[in-house]
């Protein structure tokens, strides 16, 4: 198994910029891929981003050219930095872990593993 746990989380204005990170542990020579997805109060999970191993990386339209998400496949350790955040991208964010490789990027449903979550809320 795999345990994956998000920090970095917090309280910003509108405008500013955050860094959050994800460490995985255990059987991770299994991980394929790993990804950000966010959710708020009465939405569905949404798709942020994702990084390959071979380092392909997807962004979901509302945060392309905003956030940037990097990784060391060494350390098992994934990041996500968010600027020029908006009041709109308050939400529990969630990283994820996936041991297929090919297809779904996008799809919660692919991904294998899940982190506790953390929280980020973007004052007006």
């Amino acid at each position: 198994q795999v345990q994956l746990v998000e920090s970095g989380g917090g309280l910003v204005q509108a405008g500013d910029s955050l860094r959050l990170s994800c460490a995985a542990s255990g059987r991770t020579l299994s991980i394929y891929g790993m990804g950000w997805f966010r959710q708020s109060p009465g939405k569905e999970r949404e798709f942020v981003a994702a990084r390959r191993t071979d380092y392909i990386t997807y962004y979901s339209d509302s945060v392309k050219g905003r956030f940037t998400i990097s990784g060391d496949n060494a350390k098992n350790t994934v990041y996500l930095e968010m600027n020029s955040l908006k009041p709109e991208d308050t939400a529990v964010y969630y990283c994820a872990a996936r041991s297929t490789r090919l297809y779904g990027w996008n799809d919660p449903s692919k991904y294998d593993y899940w982190g506790q979550g953390t929280q980020v809320t973007v004052s007006s």
